[in-house]
């Protein structure tokens, strides 16, 4: 019994332990979720991860009689392809095509050539003997022509109707020696025109043939220049490797970069991006090399958003130019990039948790129990400018306090101030929306992608 008992005390005074222990921890988490009005210089940025690609590089394209010759129809499978970041001289082999397709077309145009072939012997043969039978024909008119001549010389003594018959038999060979010598010489032409068509046709898929092996040998696709081979990436973002195919009106196989010039191709959300513009300052990091740090400049911000595979948001592509060059840099490496929007001086800011909102009006929960209305200004991913309502020094809360329904809620001057700024943002907004809107029609009506300054093409 005095055993039951002493459980019973120790797990009575265990409770009040843990009771005290959470009270305190609770009061020294109240404490930490404070913040100060400071004042100072504030940046406004927009942080993104990009992708590095050179500004500039020169495209390994398979064979250009592909978009206009005798395989123009048809996509061809890559067979083999150098590993990626392998540096090629010019010359070098660099992808290897399937020939399997292009080979039944061959083994097509070969079928063609011998039936050509043999219809030019037939049509060699039937001519021989067509024209020797027209030649025996006129030989025999000829002869009857001569015999009807000597009956008329034989007739000259007999009766009138005799020598008559005589003349109507010899001008009957004559037109008929006459008709058949007309019907020979068309013929010939005849002739000559159908062995030409034949003839015409063999060269024709000769020539063909020629061509389809010109264009085979070009299946060995070679370097235009001494360079790093990167993977060609397509418009789904996929890289083009062993397996993937190309087509006439896409023969990019791979890409040889310039090194020396990078960009970091990102793509910025649809609410950060009217802060961003061409010619803004930008700080970067390369995610492999963390102690490295560089600095560049956005060159490219889209007018018109996309949506990248596997999200709902849409997104705008923005290129940024890395100023320094240095080798550690690869296409394809992850970027930190930090865009400077502006630096506004001597403003005051707090961080962007302590305010809170309630009928669109903004407000913090300041020292003395008091809930304040702000004006507030632009804003960082983790601060925001206080225009109106703050001091410096003074503490904020970052989480709502105990109690808080009680305060008293004071700056209510600043709130038609807080209105019009509200209505002004919201018709900027339209405009920009409608602006944008108007530029992707326009851009549909005329069949233009948005342009890119950069030579390759864009990683999803």
């Amino acid at each position: 019994m005095k055993r039951k008992i002493g459980w019973a005390v120790a797990a009575v005074v265990f409770i009040i332990i843990i009771g005290f222990l959470v009270s305190r921890s609770r009061k020294t988490l109240s404490v930490e979720l404070t913040g100060v009005v400071q004042q100072g210089d504030f940046e406004i940025l927009v942080t993104v991860t990009g992708e590095l690609q050179a500004m500039n590089s020169e495209n390994v394209m398979g064979p250009a009689e592909l978009r206009s010759g005798v395989f123009r129809f048809g996509d061809y499978k890559i067979q083999d392809l150098v590993v990626e970041g392998t540096v090629v001289d010019s010359g070098d082999i660099v992808a290897v095509l399937d020939k399997s397709t292009a080979g039944n077309s061959l083994l097509d145009v070969e079928d063609a050539i011998e039936q050509a072939e043999s219809r030019c012997l037939t049509t060699q043969l039937d001519t021989t003997m067509t024209l020797q039978g027209l030649r025996d024909g006129l030989l025999n008119k000829t002869f009857e022509v001569e015999e009807a001549e000597i009956k008329l010389e034989q007739s000259k003594f007999e009766p009138p109707a005799t020598i008559r018959q005589a003349e109507i038999n010899l001008d009957k060979s004559k037109r008929a020696l006459e008709q058949a010598y007309s019907n020979y010489t068309l013929q010939v032409q005849k002739s000559k025109a159908n062995m030409g068509d034949a003839q015409l046709n063999l060269t024709r898929q000769q020539r063909k043939r020629e061509e389809m092996l010109t264009v085979l040998s070009k299946f060995t696709i070679r370097a235009p220049k001494k360079g790093m081979v990167i993977y060609f990436r397509e418009w789904s973002g996929q890289k083009r490797k062993i397996g993937s195919s190309i087509n006439p009106w896409d023969l990019t196989v791979a890409t040889l970069p310039d090194l020396s010039v990078m960009i970091s191709k990102t793509y910025v959300n649809e609410i950060d991006i009217s802060k961003v513009k061409k010619g803004q300052k930008v700080r970067l990091g390369v995610d492999a090399f963390p102690d490295k740090k560089f600095t560049g400049e956005t060159i490219y911000v889209a007018d018109i958003g996309e949506q990248l595979a596997n999200t709902d948001a849409k997104v705008f592509e923005v290129q940024i130019k890395v100023n320094e060059s240095d080798p550690i840099m690869r296409p394809s490496m992850t970027t930190g990039n930090t865009i400077v929007i502006n630096t506004l001086y001597n403003v005051k800011y707090i961080p962007i948790d302590a305010v809170y909102s309630q009928d669109s009006i903004p407000f913090v929960y300041s020292s003395h129990h008091v809930k304040k209305v702000v004006l507030l200004g632009e804003s960082n991913e983790n601060q925001i400018v206080v225009d109106q309502g703050l001091e410096e020094g003074e503490k904020v809360y970052l989480s709502i306090p105990e109690n808080s329904e009680t305060w008293k809620l004071t700056g209510k001057e600043l709130i038609p101030l807080i209105k019009e700024r509200q209505l002004q943002q919201k018709k900027e907004k339209e405009e920009r929306d409608k602006k944008a809107e108007e530029e992707k029609k326009r851009r549909q009506q005329r069949g233009n992608p948005p342009p890119s300054p950069a030579s390759t093409k864009p990683s999803h």
